[in-house]
């Protein structure tokens, strides 16, 4: 598995290289790199730049994703983000990267990534994966390990172990920030609260169920 995961790694970090314009959204950089300056106080749309004179191999380097995450939770999920909080030199290049784990009957729930479009490969196990498009049209397939499935930017999609083992996959996303929206938690998790009745009349249920739906994810957040 260990040959596997690296080879998939190398394929998507030499994909992303290869072709920044087709996979990435964010601007296109004006020099070699913009390592992200954590500390600096000036606030722009990305993160300031280190000065390059600090710069070290240490800012494009991260070490992690070849350990399993976490997936004893609710989900039977964990999402392990690369991006460029957690790796600076990511800063302006318009690309990142997860690991994504899932227990058996794990789910990834439906959410979207509103600055980038995502590339999964399954490394392990067995995942159905989908997206919904615009007009309420559904694909979706069942990916075995080297299957590669794709997400458009914006759309709410999901992954769902359906194996009876651990499954796991490693995604290239086309933003330093892809961002990260679960459709549930966003209108039932809302703070301050979604309107009673708009959610009500939205999902076409009595208030009394979204009152109950709320306090479920109220409970959640404690």
């Amino acid at each position: 598995m260990a040959r596997s995961c690296e080879l998939v790694l190398a394929l998507l970090v030499a994909a992303m290289v290869a072709s920044p314009s087709a996979l990435a959204y964010d601007p296109s950089p004006l020099q070699d790199f913009c390592v992200a300056d954590k500390s600096s106080p000036v606030f722009v749309n990305g993160h300031a730049c280190k000065d390059p004179t600090h710069v070290s191999a240490a800012d494009f380097a991260f070490a992690g994703l070849h350990t399993p995450g976490d997936t004893s939770n609710a989900f039977g999920s964990k999402v392990t983000l690369v991006d460029a909080h957690a790796v600076p030199g990511l800063n302006t290049l318009g690309v990142a990267m997860a690991r994504l784990d899932l227990a058996p009957g794990g789910l990834n729930p439906p959410h979207t990534h509103p600055r980038a479009a995502e590339v999964l490969t399954v490394v392990e196990g067995e995942m159905r994966a989908g997206f919904v498009a615009a007009d309420g049209t559904l694909f979706a397939a069942v990916l075995s390990a080297g299957d590669a499935f794709v997400f458009p930017r914006g759309l709410v999609h999901f992954e769902f172990n359906c194996g009876a083992r651990p499954a796991v996959g490693i995604a290239g996303l086309g933003s330093q920030n892809p961002g990260f929206v679960r459709v549930a938690d966003s209108v039932f998790g809302a703070s301050p609260d979604v309107d009673d009745h708009v959610l009500a009349k939205a999902f076409r249920i009595d208030a009394d169920t979204v009152k109950m739906i709320k306090a479920k994810f109220a409970a959640s957040k404690k």
